[in-house]
């Protein structure tokens, strides 16, 4: 495969993920570009923000023209990905190849379907049964064809839930840390007292970038740093010591509309609820060993994450 001598490191997607990987970047000291369909987030230091829609062949091919290094961290409304995110992919590799880039991946866990409460690391097979955990191993499936065949360089890191600075659209995000703080309700899935990996949106960031920089890990998944699983009620307990009060726990056993999940986006979750109802152990010692990362402490990533909704609330009051 043709590789170019470019630097650039542009980024698809302004999500949570992309905007901490871009700042990431830039930290680094890489030219960054940072595409999105509307280009109008906060400004980034070291960060060119473009608009662009990575949907298409010639959206995707403008986005990343000049790039060195693409990450796709492109994410799409729940009750849309069956449709959108197949087309992304097929728009991004095409792009992708024409340009001689690398191509670095954000994935889930989804391709393994239900595991038993077994942990999952990169040798964990792939069995989803739901739409959605079929269709991203199907794609993965594609990046990795493409690899192999020589069409394009590929590698995949695998996160669990996000938590972290920034993150609102997660089981420990929106729904979780305002109401801790203004003593509202709290909201969570399933069975609190099982294990559930949790990986800081900053640990994503800064894995991605490092597979970014590390050729040497292209043509695989890669489990992205993840602090050791604690149960839900472990986290919420490490909650209230940092607020000072209890927190009023609200807990739905079935998936149905709550606080910031709505009808449209429980209808097309509920095949996924099986995530709360097993344990989700993720495993990251592979990557940590690899390229000597250490995962951040869960009692780190409240600190910050609580800091970061007060933050937020105040400037909402």
């Amino acid at each position: 495969m043709a590789h170019t001598d470019s630097n650039l490191h542009v980024v698809l997607g302004s999500g949570p993920a992309g905007t901490a990987l871009a700042t990431e970047l830039a930290r680094r000291g890489h030219p960054v570009r940072l595409v999105d369909r509307t280009a109008t987030g906060a400004a980034i230091a070291g960060v060119d923000r473009m608009k662009g829609d990575v949907s298409t062949h010639e959206g995707a091919a403008a986005a990343l023209r000049g790039a060195g290094v693409v990450y796709h961290c492109v994410n799409v409304a729940y009750h849309l990905q069956l449709d959108v995110v197949p087309r992304i992919q097929r728009a991004v590799l095409g792009a992708v190849e024409e340009a001689g880039a690398r191509l670095v991946v954000l994935d889930t866990l989804y391709p393994y379907g239900t595991t038993h409460g077994d942990a999952m690391t990169e040798d964990t097979p792939w069995r989803a049964t739901s739409l959605k955990g079929r269709m991203r191993a199907e794609l993965d499936e594609n990046y990795l064809a493409a690899h192999r065949e020589g069409r394009v360089s590929v590698v995949l890191g695998r996160s669990a839930d996000f938590v972290g600075p920034g993150v609102m659209n997660s089981t420990l995000g929106a729904a979780v840390f305002p109401g801790a703080l203004t003593g509202d309700e709290v909201l969570t899935l399933g069975d609190i007292d099982l294990p559930h990996s949790y990986t800081d949106i900053r640990a994503v960031a800064a894995g991605l970038a490092t597979l970014g920089e590390s050729p040497r890990g292209d043509g695989r998944v890669w489990h992205l740093p993840t602090a050791p699983a604690l149960t839900t009620r472990e986290v919420l307990g490490m909650i209230e010591a940092r607020v000072g009060r209890p927190l009023k726990v609200v807990t739905l056993d079935e998936p149905r509309p709550f606080g910031p999940f709505d009808q449209v986006f429980m209808d097309a979750y509920a095949e996924m609820f099986y995530q709360h109802t097993e344990p989700q152990i993720m495993l990251s010692g592979a990557f940590e060993a690899a390229f000597g990362a250490t995962p951040i402490a869960m009692a780190d990533t409240l600190d910050d994450t609580l800091g970061w909704y007060r933050s937020l609330l105040a400037h909402r009051a």
